[in-house]
């Protein structure tokens, strides 16, 4: 059994809060949050030293049925009032511990976060990576669904959507969002003002800092709330407090959030840029005031590393088939495997809103494929190890072939265009790559070629193939007539 920090702290919260009920959540491998619960009468130090036994089997990607016990150890320093709930509760994060081998998982996402974080200061490299995902996301009034075998289709709505605006409904008072339009409106037209004040609110609840939310560019509620860097781990754990959150709070005014990629046709999909550095002895190593951007030669590697492993990161990175209906040209997606300062049109943009040294620490470098399908854990993870080889390799991406391109690249003359490499246009073709060039996360241990066969046979069965053995409403339009 690894150590544990002190229970005591966490029982002490548990009796301060008045909680009733003590809610244990751990991540499954796809990214989604499970939990289980218990009275908080029957919670003492027994549950944080030796956990809580649930069934593995029945967690997605974990274990098989003759090899099902597996033990939750609640992190103690996780702890946090879960407000969403009508009895009082109290919640915590858990590590996933392994009673065969006894140690953490190997395939707990949360373990592998861990896992990096320990690489890198046993690189030498580095002693923090400091992370920040701007995640976008839909609120919608309505969505409807279904997956028949003689039946399909979906439907969304929203009450600020373009589509909107011909509804004979009275009142109809005219304020919708045209496509592309919706980035920074006021009220009346933007109309989610209050629900992110209150989502922003409850986040600071849970200890997730946030520097700002804002309507983002697509009609029909597309929303962005920025919450402050923080250590990889905390950053993965806070990604998930901040989809838990949002989802509630949309829930309360009788409204729903997705993180679909592209829920959409014809507008902006979501995406979650991640901005990343790397620091040491409490200084950010990505600055150089004399650095193409003010970056330092030890960045420039990093994006080299990101961008030579780019088809395979995007394999937990974008990791639905949704994600490349997201990743097309004009939609404001990175599809171009280039850096660039300020520019949005590059896989890798370097901001520069503002400079010189008195900013020096704000320095970082913002990945743009991802997008918040991705599990954060997994994701944060590969594109840390694929930062690092980039620095050990010395992989320089002006050398590469990768920039910089300080131009709109989607505007290029064809015979420039077609020298930069786009990203890949499926998740078949990702994962193809994953499979030929994941040595890099390996590196240290921090992933398993266990996890990553796992992760690419989940999906391709689960996704890439049953998505590609049904017939959609387009294909009847195209085709039925025939």
């Amino acid at each position: 059994m690894p150590p544990r920090t002190s229970s005591k702290s966490a029982l002490d919260f548990i009796k301060k809060s008045g909680a009733k009920i003590v809610d244990f959540k751990f991540i499954d491998i796809p990214g989604m949050w499970q939990h289980t619960s218990l009275p908080a009468d029957e919670v003492d130090d027994g549950t944080f030293e030796h956990g809580i036994g649930f069934d593995g089997s029945s967690i997605r990607g974990f274990q098989e049925i003759q090899e099902s016990d597996m033990v939750l150890l609640p992190d103690p320093q996780s702890a946090r009032t879960d407000g969403f709930c009508a009895i009082p509760t109290a919640s915590f994060v858990c590590d996933v511990f392994d009673p065969r081998t006894q140690s953490l998982y190997d395939r707990d996402p949360r373990n592998i976060a861990k896992r990096a974080q320990a690489y890198l200061k046993k690189t030498g490299i580095g002693d923090t990576a400091y992370f920040g995902p701007e995640l976008e996301f839909y609120i919608f009034d309505h969505v409807s669904y279904d997956n028949l075998q003689y039946m399909s289709g979906y439907a969304v709505d929203s009450e600020e959507a373009h589509w909107n605006s011909g509804n004979n409904e009275e009142p109809n008072l005219g304020y919708t969002l045209r496509p592309k339009e919706g980035y920074f409106p006021v009220q009346p037209s933007d109309k989610h003002m209050d629900i992110r004040s209150e989502m922003v609110l409850t986040l600071k609840e849970w200890g997730v800092p946030v520097e700002m939310h804002h309507h983002e560019v697509a009609t029909g509620g597309q929303t962005e709330i920025d919450i402050r860097y923080n250590t990889l781990l905390q950053q993965c754990d806070n990604v998930m407090v901040y989809k838990y959150v949002t989802r509630n709070v949309a829930r309360r005014h009788g409204k729903t959030v997705t993180f679909m990629p592209k829920p959409l046709f014809g507008d902006n999909g979501s995406g979650m840029h991640v901005h990343q550095s790397i620091w040491k002895a409490g200084k950010n190593l990505f600055y150089d005031e004399k650095g193409y951007a003010e970056v330092s030669k030890l960045a420039l590697y990093y994006i080299g590393g990101l961008l030579t492993h780019i088809d395979a990161l995007l394999a937990l990175c974008a990791p639905t088939t949704n994600s490349y209906k997201r990743l097309v040209p004009h939609y404001e997606a990175p599809v171009n495997v280039a850096f660039s300062m300020g520019n949005r049109s590059a896989a890798v943009r370097i901001p520069i809103f503002f400079k010189g040294p008195r900013f020096s620490k704000s320095k970082r470098i913002e990945f743009r494929p991802p997008d918040p399908t991705a599990n954060p854990y997994l994701a944060f993870s590969a594109m840390l190890m694929a930062g690092l080889d980039g620095i050990k390799r010395k992989i320089d991406p002006t050398k590469a072939g990768f920039g910089p391109l300080d131009k709109n690249i989607y505007e290029l003359p064809k015979s420039e265009a077609r020298r930069i490499k786009s990203v890949p246009g499926s998740l078949d073709a990702t994962l193809d790559a994953l499979e030929r060039d994941h040595d890099f996360m390996l590196q240290g241990g921090v992933f398993s070629e266990e996890l990553i066969k796992t992760w690419i046979e989940y999906k391709r069965v689960k996704e890439v193939q049953e998505v590609r053995i049904r017939p959609t409403p387009y294909e009847f339009y195209l085709y039925y007539d025939l």
